[in-house]
């Protein structure tokens, strides 16, 4: 039988209709499918620990069933503070009981939301704590911005602005977040989708920000205000070794991939974005010091340092990642590649063991049972292989 133009049309639109509707029924799948597709970059990384190195006593699930969790913060009475990008803490007693703090104002996206999360140095004095999370602002505009306040029993008091009008998009939000040995809360950001921000040095975009406590600019900052660093494109990691210096994990570029990088972060300099990628040369910038070259794919998160090392979590790359960075040449392990899927952040707790955070229910992997997980786990096994 043949069918009328105005016929073929209404077929061609109901198998479009279709096939998108199929596709955004199954996007987890399609993206996890894709996001298996790793890169490792270079030949530099090696094959580290699997679970089956450990014994069972040093892998242990700490907390279960978590949302989209981002940041955690240990507290001086043992408890800890999880970070939810829906806009929620989650505080786990030492008892390890788990109850809820909902941060008011939160406006979730693709890759925003509730970030990264901070405890003052004197917080056993005053109870402050601090959150990087997207909002609208007096405008009705996306923004990220940084807030203050006085957590007492499970509850925010005193709820105070320090940071704002800091750019927010679907991606490219920063979000990491921590005091330095200084006593100074130094902040990322992202270019939030908007390239040409990380070079300008009128927005808090691509930068890496640093600020007394009140959000005020202490009197050393390069520029007289609060950027220390710029030509960032999203870090999201921070790690200080033993002698002060502070290390990021920043994610390259993104649906082109390539050039996620760890940098030496110094005062005042220019990490490229979006002039050069990777360790292409140009007059005043800096290159990573080890970056994943032109076809790695990592998608680099929270980190730590242990031991001559930064740790850091893998979004793309599923492990736990280790760079000796002052090894010669500098050594790069996968740990765990694929085991626990992806992993948000790493942090050393009180106790000296890791915690990490999986990060499987954000909507771009397949959970597992029990997904997302706090996971912790005993680093001095990584020395004791030959």
């Amino acid at each position: 039988m043949k069918l009328s133009p105005f016929a073929r049309h209404v077929l061609a639109a109901f198998f479009v209709l279709a096939v998108v509707g199929t596709a955004y029924a199954y996007r987890n799948v399609i993206i996890w499918t894709l996001g298996r597709a790793r890169w490792a970059g270079d030949g530099i990384v090696r094959q580290g620990f699997l679970k089956q190195d450990f014994a069972s006593e040093d892998v242990s699930i700490v907390a279960s069933r978590l949302e989209a969790p981002w940041a955690l913060v240990f507290l001086p009475d043992g408890s800890l503070l999880i970070s939810e990008r829906a806009g929620r803490l989650r505080s786990i007693g030492p008892d390890g009981a788990m109850r809820t703090i909902e941060v008011p104002g939160v406006q979730r996206m693709i890759e925003g939301g509730l970030l990264g999360i901070a405890a003052h140095p004197e917080f056993s004095q005053n109870g402050w704590i601090y959150a990087y999370f997207t909002a609208l602002d007096q405008h009705g505009d996306l923004k990220n911005r940084v807030e203050r306040y006085r957590l007492e029993h499970d509850a925010l008091f005193d709820r105070t602005t320090i940071l704002q009008n800091i750019p927010a998009g679907a991606w490219g939000n920063g979000g990491a977040m921590r005091f330095g040995p200084d006593q100074k809360l130094y902040i990322s950001t992202g270019d939030a989708g908007d390239e040409s921000t990380a070079q300008d040095m009128r927005s808090f975009g691509g930068k890496i920000l640093r600020v007394n406590d009140d959000g005020s600019t202490p009197k050393e900052n390069p520029f007289g205000n609060a950027i220390w660093t710029y030509g960032h494109r999203n870090v999201e990691g921070f790690a200080w070794d033993d002698d002060g210096r502070l290390w990021a994990t920043e994610r390259g570029r993104s649906l082109s991939l390539g050039h996620d990088e760890v940098n030496l972060i110094e005062a005042g300099k220019n990490y490229g974005w979006p002039l050069v990628r990777g360790r292409e040369a140009a007059d005043g910038v800096t290159a990573p010091s080890v970056d994943s070259g032109r076809e790695g794919f990592w998608s680099p998160s929270g980190a730590a340092w242990f031991d001559g090392s930064v740790f850091f979590g893998t979004l793309r790359g599923e492990a736990l990642y280790e760079v000796a960075v002052d090894a010669s040449p500098v050594s790069v392990q996968a740990h765990f590649e694929t085991e626990f899927g992806r992993i948000r952040t790493v942090e050393v707790g009180p106790d000296g063991m890791f915690y990490l955070l999986t990060s499987n229910t954000d909507g771009h992997g397949i959970p597992k049972e029990g997904d997302d997980q706090l996971i912790r786990l005993n680093p001095h096994l990584f020395r004791e292989r030959p």
